[in-house]
């Protein structure tokens, strides 16, 4: 989707601040929110991309004022709502009033160590060969989804070149939505700077690399 969270390339929001010797955490209720958001998607009822969904259709004015761990927060609110895990009257009385549904897994203290160690592989056998190959010249869609995407707005139309093919990955768009994991080839793309920002490019000889899933792609000539 086209939303205030994807900031690549932009200007007018300033640089970034970064924090000399930052901390994990700056308060004890951000440890907390990290800690109910993996406890509550470890019981399957969403998947990372719904997750990160959820997030992004939070409304601008919120999503930029509130800070990280409180887009965190309000995201893991919709998906509880949305899930049937709690109750709007719930949700504004910090009470349990309904007797809990059931879930797939409940993530035990001793064992999020090893859950995190593991984390959740995305590849998958692909049902199809590759469209493209390493060293092709590639122009990324003018693809303007209404949900979940992983595909920066900054590089869509633009010429790049593929320099590496990462295989066959679950493809986000699909699996936001529910619709499966619907895997698709990944492949990683240069982009010169002068090819993105013309004359504002910093330098000539500057490039970035994005990962980039097949259906995001097309050949030059297309």
């Amino acid at each position: 989707m086209n939303g205030v969270h994807d900031m690549g390339g932009m200007s007018c929001h300033g640089p970034v601040e970064v924090e000399e010797n930052e901390p994990i955490f700056h308060s004890d209720w951000e440890r907390r929110v990290l800690g109910l958001v993996l406890a509550a998607g470890a019981t399957g009822q969403w998947n990372l991309d719904i997750s990160r969904y959820a997030r992004e259709s939070l409304p601008p004015s919120q999503y930029l004022s509130i800070g990280y761990y409180r887009i965190w927060l309000l995201g893991l609110e919709k998906l509880l709502l949305q899930s049937g895990m709690i109750s709007e009257e719930e949700l504004a009385s910090g009470r349990m009033e309904v007797k809990p549904i059931e879930v797939n897994r409940v993530l035990q203290a001793a064992d999020v160590d090893a859950a995190l160690a593991a984390g959740s592989p995305v590849t998958r056998e692909p049902a199809l060969p590759a469209q493209f190959a390493s060293g092709q010249s590639v122009r990324v869609k003018n693809y303007q989804p209404t949900t979940h995407t992983r595909l920066p707005a900054y590089i869509r139309g633009h010429i790049g070149k593929i320099v590496r093919v990462h295989g066959c990955h679950v493809f986000p768009d699909s699996h936001a939505l529910g619709l499966g994991e619907d895997p698709r080839w990944l492949y990683c793309v240069r982009f010169d700077a002068d090819e993105l920002w013309g004359e504002r490019a910093e330098s000539a000889n500057g490039a970035i690399h994005v990962d980039c899933w097949e259906p995001y792609l097309q050949p030059v000539n297309s």
